[in-house]
């Protein structure tokens, strides 16, 4: 996610903060010395960051409940209105989906649980109305503030835990393309119903409503996306008309090819046809800029891209793309050479042709009876 740095990395997962997270603590510590000095701001970002580190507690739930099936997390990324944890694939069976969808409110419970035991009891329900007052308690605060995530997240909404909860109750008996459409309607129209009642009241909420659309909008697109690779290979998704490098180019004739074409990837291929690594246009430049134009690509190229075979299925391909954070995947025959690349550019716009297409009816059955009586003819 754009405007994020990591922070630290525990067992496979990077934790990552972004900068308006960092924006919000200043802005909180502003506001409460403002209220009540230097000890009111030490108080205000203390209790922000003990709620966000429920927060994390909260993503890790989801992280331990995925590793159960098999199902890595790369990174998780610290919000002002949250944490977003990045699975590399969603769960495909409904039971494993809210068993990972229910474990992220599952941990705030049981925090809000010790909280309680720890305070003797439940707390003032008024403790949890104003957590900006540094004069409440912080254990109570604490407490109403886990509950309230507990409630948030369980909005039959994406991206909110509440919708993977709503789309895996449907995927039982709708499936899970089905489910996931109407799961990402009713998201939608949650996003409405908060954008209305934003413009006459609290403002965050126009912000949050944006927010849930945008995440039911994405995980729709995400569901459309995997259904087409499914039906597809990797070949499909291909850009096959290309400017390729040689291991003996330069940045110098890697900018002309730049300036020529309309190409952001530019593959480096050996005489035998196969891929050696990518240049990119952001590789290009800042070469160009350091190191000079006589560069070989050689030295600047990324070594790291996966080559696939052509008639592999395209969703593996697109799982290792996005997986890598790539800028392309080489697409190959079974001889090595290389056929195409796969770029983010060109997904994107496959699923937009993909999208503008009528749906194609179902093959006709050579077995079904015409009204006229017998068997319809091939």
């Amino acid at each position: 996610m754009g405007w994020s740095f990591p922070v630290g990395t525990v067992k496979g997962t990077t934790i990552r903060v972004h900068l308006t997270f960092l924006l919000f603590l200043v802005w909180i510590g502003g506001t409460h010395y403002l209220r009540g000095g230097a000890a009111a701001a030490a108080t205000g970002v203390l209790f922000m960051a003990l709620l966000f580190t429920c927060v994390l507690l909260h993503e890790f739930g989801h992280v331990i409940a995925a590793r159960r099936y098999g199902v890595q997390t790369p990174d998780i990324t610290l919000l002002p209105i949250g944490g977003v944890a990045q699975l590399e694939r969603v769960p495909e069976k409904p039971g494993e989906e809210l068993v990972v969808a229910l474990a992220g409110p599952a941990v705030n419970v049981a925090i809000a649980a010790l909280l309680a035991l720890a305070l003797g009891g439940v707390p003032s329900a008024s403790d949890g109305l104003a957590v900006e007052n540094p004069g409440m308690g912080l254990l109570a605060r604490l407490f109403w503030v886990n509950v309230s995530l507990v409630l948030f997240n369980l909005i039959p909404a994406f991206p909110m835990d509440g919708g993977r909860v709503l789309r895996a109750l449907l995927a039982y008996r709708l499936g899970y393309t089905r489910a996931t459409r109407i799961a990402a309607s009713i998201g939608q129209a949650v996003a409405f119903g908060l954008g209305l009642l934003g413009l006459f009241g609290n403002p965050l909420l126009l912000f949050i409503a944006l927010f849930v659309y945008m995440g039911a909008a994405s995980e729709a697109s995400a569901v459309q996306l995997r259904e087409a690779g499914q039906r597809m290979i990797a070949s499909d998704a291909a850009v096959t008309r290309f400017d390729a490098l040689s291991p003996s180019s330069t940045i110098e004739d890697a900018v002309e090819s730049l300036l020529r074409t309309s190409q952001h990837e530019f593959p480096v291929v050996d005489g035998a046809g196969r891929l050696r690594g990518v240049v990119t246009r952001e590789d290009m430049i800042r070469a160009l800029r350091e190191q000079g134009a006589d560069t070989p690509v050689l030295d600047v190229m990324r070594r790291d891209i996966p080559v696939m075979h052509h008639r592999q299925p395209l969703d593996e391909a697109l799982r290792v793309l996005r997986g890598g954070k790539l800028p392309a995947i080489g697409v190959a025959d079974a001889d090595g050479k290389l056929l195409g690349l796969i770029t983010p550019e060109n997904v994107g716009e496959l699923m937009m042709v993909q999208a503008a297409r009528p749906p194609r009816p179902p093959p006709a059955n050579p077995w079904q009876r015409n009204p006229a009586g017998g068997v319809a003819p091939r």
